[in-house]
C-alpha cells in the first residue's frame, strides 16, 4: 500500500465530508450522495479503475477504495440525520401557536359597540320601572303581521322588505322585521298591567346607507294598564331620551302612520352630530328619525284577547344601531359592520 493510494482515499474522504457539510436541505442531501456514491461519482470510477491493475495493487487500492466509501457513506448517514432534525424544527416553529400571555401584548377586547348600546339602553329602561323580553328572531307570519294589525296582501306590508323562509306554506315563516311580535308573546304569557322593553335583531331589505343597514338591532317598549294616555307615551320619551343622550338633547313627536298603533307618531331626537344646526347624517333637518311610536290599537289588544274597553297601552321602538350612532357621533353606520379595528379600537 503506497502513500499515494492512501492521499487519493482521504482526498476523497475529505472532499465528501466538505460537500455534505454545505447541505442544508434532504433534497441537496440526496443530491450531493448521487455525486458522492452514485454510478458517476469519483469512488465509482476509480473501482471501475481497478481491473487495469496488477492483482496485488488491485487488491490493496480495492480495500482503500472501499474504506473510503464506508467512510462516506456513514457521513451522508450521520448529515442526514442532522437535516432532518433542523428540517423538522424549522416546520415546528412555522406552525408553532404561541399561546402564552405576554405583557405588553395585544389590546385587550371589549364588546361591540352595539352590544354596549344595548346594555345600556336596558339599564335605563330598567331604572324607569320596565322590565327585559325577549323572542326568537325567526317568527311566523301571524305574530310579526296578522297579529300587529297587517292581515295578508294589506298594503301597510309594504313598509317592510322582508326575507322570507323557506319553511312550510309560502310567505309563512320569516326573519322578523322588527321586535313587535315580542310585544304580542309578551301579552300572551302575562295579563296587564305590563311595562317591558324587548330587545333584539331584526332583518330588513334596505339598501345601507348613512342610517340603514338590512341587519339592524332594535327595542321597543310597550305599556299597558290602566288609564294609558298619549300623555304618558311622550314623558316615557322624553324622559328617556334626556337620561340616555344628555340634558341638552330632546325630542319631539311627529304625526306618522303604523297600523299597530293608533295615534301614531314619528320619534325624533336632536342630532347629536351637529346639535341641530343640520349636517348631512340629518339631511341638514337637525333632527335624526329614531323610531316610531304610538298608542296600541284596539285590534291588536284584540288579538291577545284584552277587552280595549278596560285596558290601553302605548309602543315605541327604535334602532339600538341609530342610538349607537347619535350617543357618539359616528357619520356613517355602515362603519358599525366593517370590524375595522381603527374604529373598533376609538369605542
Amino acid at each position: 500500500m503506497t502513500s499515494a493510494d492512501t492521499d487519493v482515499a482521504t482526498r476523497l474522504v475529505d472532499e465528501a465530508r466538505t460537500r455534505l457539510e454545505r447541505c442544508a436541505t434532504l433534497d441537496e442531501l440526496r443530491s450531493a450522495e448521487a455525486e458522492l456514491v452514485g454510478k458517476r461519482s469519483a469512488l465509482a470510477t476509480a473501482h471501475r479503475a481497478l481491473g487495469g491493475l496488477p492483482p496485488d495493487e488491485r487488491r490493496r487500492q480495492g480495500q482503500l477504495l472501499h474504506q473510503a466509501r464506508s467512510t462516506v457513506e456513514a457521513l451522508v448517514a450521520e448529515r442526514r440525520q442532522t437535516v432532518a432534525r433542523a428540517e423538522r424544527q424549522r416546520w415546528l416553529e412555522a406552525d408553532r401557536l404561541d399561546l402564552t400571555e405576554v405583557l405588553p401584548g395585544p389590546r385587550r377586547g371589549h364588546l361591540h359597540l352595539v352590544q354596549r348600546t344595548r346594555d345600556e339602553l336596558e339599564d335605563v329602561f330598567v331604572g324607569m320601572g320596565f322590565v327585559v323580553a325577549e323572542g326568537p328572531e325567526v317568527e311566523t307570519d301571524w305574530y310579526n303581521f296578522e297579529a300587529l294589525n297587517i292581515p295578508p296582501a294589506h298594503p301597510a306590508r309594504g313598509m317592510w322588505d322582508t326575507f322570507y323562509l323557506q319553511i312550510g306554506e309560502p310567505e309563512t315563516v320569516l326573519l322578523r322585521t322588527h321586535t313587535s311580535p315580542v310585544q304580542i308573546r309578551v301579552l300572551q304569557e302575562k295579563r296587564p298591567p305590563v311595562y317591558a322593553v324587548m330587545p333584539g335583531r331584526c332583518y330588513r331589505r334596505d339598501t345601507p346607507d348613512a342610517r340603514h343597514i338590512p341587519v339592524f338591532h332594535q327595542i321597543e317598549g310597550l305599556v299597558v294598564d290602566h288609564g294609558i294616555t298619549f300623555a304618558h307615551l311622550a314623558g316615557t320619551i322624553e324622559t328617556f331620551t334626556t337620561a340616555y343622550f344628555g340634558p341638552d338633547i330632546h325630542s319631539r313627536l311627529r304625526p306618522a302612520y303604523f297600523p299597530f298603533t293608533e295615534p301614531s307618531a314619528e320619534l325624533e331626537i336632536t342630532c347629536t352630530i351637529c346639535h341641530g344646526a343640520g349636517c348631512r347624517t340629518c339631511s341638514q333637518t337637525g333632527w335624526i328619525e329614531l323610531g316610531g311610536c304610538g298608542m296600541v290599537d284596539p285590534a291588536v289588544l284584540g288579538a291577545v284577547g284584552l277587552d280595549d274597553e278596560e285596558w290601553t297601552g302605548f309602543a315605541f321602538g327604535f334602532g339600538i344601531d341609530r342610538c349607537a350612532q347619535m350617543r357618539h357621533e359616528i357619520p356613517d353606520m355602515r362603519i358599525l359592520l366593517d370590524n375595522d379595528v381603527r374604529f373598533l379600537r376609538q369605542v
